[in-house]
């Protein structure tokens, strides 16, 4: 028998005698012993032992170890789960200090273009050579999460394919506010058409906050139809509908946006004007 904690029970007193020496053969009773007889009984072995006997010494018993009673789990600090805050609308960044680029501002960028533009790997290589932490977030990427029932735009567009584009773009949205919430800047990419307001930067401005920097890429349609020939799978689209993106993100001059045509640039080049015109405009934000 055992105490509920854990701790064993000491030897039962018998009548009239003190406290029972704590030996082998109390915590190992044997049988009561009758009147003698005859000769003695043989001395019952020994119990088995943790370690080698020493000479002269008697052997230790091996004590079985106590049940394990459940324990309440550890505090939250102690497992790795961390208490994340809430997403909220990303508001306007401070400026950041001069002649540092964007320095360790906490953005949102959208980078807007044409397929072909290059975004995504722009994207990529200015989040990646930031100083802070910062995330690419591809709508590409988070469209195609859709496997069974996945509708391509190639194939014609329509409902489904419009609904699709409008769900990937809002989790976008929810994950820069995330991302933002817990100290980690974010940019995004997408080919938001000048000619659709409400679904286009209306819709990110309503996803992410007031906060979100938009910036167009616009390379010549040589160089557009020219990357885009070397893509492959549903994302490689055809001339003509390569041709009518680039004629209709045309539209974006004048309207006030930074724009950045990267015909010549390579991608460390791009990726650092990218930074140069994101530090001029938290500086004095676009209106958009």
């Amino acid at each position: 028998m055992q105490h509920a904690v854990g701790a064993p029970l000491p030897p039962h007193h018998r009548p009239g005698q003190g406290p029972a020496a704590w030996t082998p053969s109390a915590h190992h009773p044997g049988p009561v012993p009758g009147p003698p007889t005859g000769p003695p009984p043989p001395p019952p072995p020994p119990p088995p032992m943790s370690g080698p006997a020493q000479p002269g010494w008697p052997a230790a018993p091996q004590h079985r170890s106590a049940p394990q009673h459940p324990s309440p789990p550890p505090p939250r600090e102690t497992t790795g789960h961390i208490q994340l805050p809430p997403g909220q609308p990303v508001p306007i960044p401070d400026p950041p200090p001069a002649d540092i680029g964007t320095g360790t501002a906490m953005l949102a960028v959208l980078l807007i273009g044409p397929a072909g533009a290059g975004k995504t790997t722009v994207a990529r290589h200015w989040a990646k050579h930031r100083r802070v932490p910062t995330a690419h977030i591809s709508l590409d990427d988070v469209r195609e999460w859709v496997c069974s029932g996945f509708a391509d735009p190639q194939d014609g567009w329509n409902d489904n394919s419009e609904a699709q584009y409008r769900l990937a773009r809002r989790t976008c949205g929810f994950a820069a506010r995330n991302f933002l919430a817990n100290g980690i800047s974010c940019i995004l990419d997408d080919a938001v058409f000048p000619d659709r307001p409400v679904v286009g930067l209306g819709g990110w401005k309503r996803h992410v906050g007031p906060g979100l920097l938009p910036v167009v890429l616009l390379p010549g349609l040589e160089i557009v139809l020219e990357r885009n020939a070397e893509r492959t799978g549903n994302r490689r689209l055809s001339d003509e509908e390569v041709a009518g993106i680039h004629g209709r993100m045309a539209g974006w001059y004048g309207s006030g946006l930074p724009i950045i045509d990267n015909s010549k640039y390579d991608v460390e080049t791009t990726s650092r004007v990218l930074d140069d015109v994101l530090a001029r405009a938290i500086a004095s934000p676009p209106t958009w």
